[in-house]
């Protein structure tokens, strides 16, 4: 039934229309200020041990004052990092209390690999942390000394170089995959459920090299049981002065860098999106976030999130084009 109320004077309307204005604007005004009500989960899509562990873990816990709540770190490795980000993008409820910490496989695998989600789609970005280069790592008795001699002793047929990664797609993987192709050298890819289940294979040289992040690489390379041929970035690290970049050893040009940021599921309410994003930016300010960035070469990249989103964009451009060059194949 339609229901027609009556006002004895435009003036008593006007009176009744701002209370429920004001009534409606104080109900919206305290779901808001509810968020967040209870402690959210940071799903961080790799293995235990790696850099996106430690980095998260420090983020985790610096962010959780200007959040207002707890962060809890939650590890869902396997496929790449991509059953962690599958999860958060199609069975994570959008309310801003799940969010995923990714790294460059949510840009590789587009093109590399059969998803069941698209994260251009499926996932929002929230903020930027930074790119971190890898080192080339060697058993500490492995002979070659310099990645000259072991290229050339690739070239000469006195070895088959094989190199272990976190699983495919990962920066590993596809660093590997970038020096086998700029030294037209055959190497075989051998990966891991995370970079920390290769160093027993690499140490007793099971396997050749590894590219490992610099954040879990640098304690194996000081504890001498691994030795580091050279860095992936342009320039030398602060922490490694007399370690040779790859574009220095050979390869001129050669960069790569493995970046981690911030996504939450699509639908995620706009007010927990910029409440996460501003505590994750306050977050990278602290002096314990920028002391583990600084002891890893870590380079800065976008961090707002729509520099952030428009960045990640272009990084997902890139790698299908080199898959469409024929220069990285999609993995079966």
């Amino acid at each position: 039934m339609l229901k027609i109320i009556a006002y004895s004077s435009s003036r008593e309307f006007i009176s009744v229309l701002v209370t429920s204005l004001t009534f409606i604007t104080t109900a919206f005004n305290c779901l808001a200020q509810e968020y967040p009500s209870r402690p959210a989960d940071m799903i961080v899509p790799y293995a235990a041990g790696g850099t996106a562990e430690v980095l998260g873990r420090v983020i985790a816990k610096e962010m959780a004052k200007p959040f207002g709540q707890t962060v809890v770190l939650e590890l869902k490795p396997g496929a790449g990092g991509n059953i962690g980000a599958e999860y958060v993008a199609r069975s994570a409820k959008p309310d801003g209390y799940t969010f995923l910490f990714a790294s460059v496989s949510l840009a590789t695998s587009v093109s590399l690999a059969k998803l069941n989600f698209d994260p251009r789609r499926d996932l929002v970005p929230v903020a930027g942390i930074a790119s971190i280069p890898s080192l080339m790592l060697i058993s500490a008795d492995s002979p070659y000394k310099t990645v000259k001699e072991l290229v050339d002793a690739a070239k000469r047929n006195e070895i088959q170089i094989t190199y272990g990664s976190s699983g495919n797609n990962t920066g590993s993987h596809l660093v590997g995959e970038l020096f086998k192709k700029a030294n037209n050298i055959d190497m075989v890819h051998v990966p891991y459920k995370g970079s920390g289940a290769v160093y027993p294979d690499l140490i007793a040289g099971r396997v050749t090299i590894l590219f490992d992040v610099m954040g879990s690489a640098l304690p194996q390379v000081k504890g001498g049981r691994v030795r580091a041929l050279a860095i992936t970035s342009l320039s030398r690290s602060k922490s490694l002065p007399d370690l040779p970049t790859l574009s220095e050893a050979g390869n001129p040009g050669f960069s790569f860098g493995t970046w981690f940021g911030f996504f939450a599921p699509k639908g995620t309410p706009v007010g927990a999106l910029n409440k996460l994003e501003s505590s994750i930016l306050e977050a990278t300010k602290t002096g314990a976030v920028q002391e583990r960035l600084e002891a890893v070469g870590a380079i800065p990249i976008p961090a707002s999130s729509k520099a952030f989103g428009e960045w990640y964009l272009k990084d997902v451009e890139l790698w299908a084009k080199l898959v469409n060059q024929g220069v990285l194949k999609q993995s079966d």
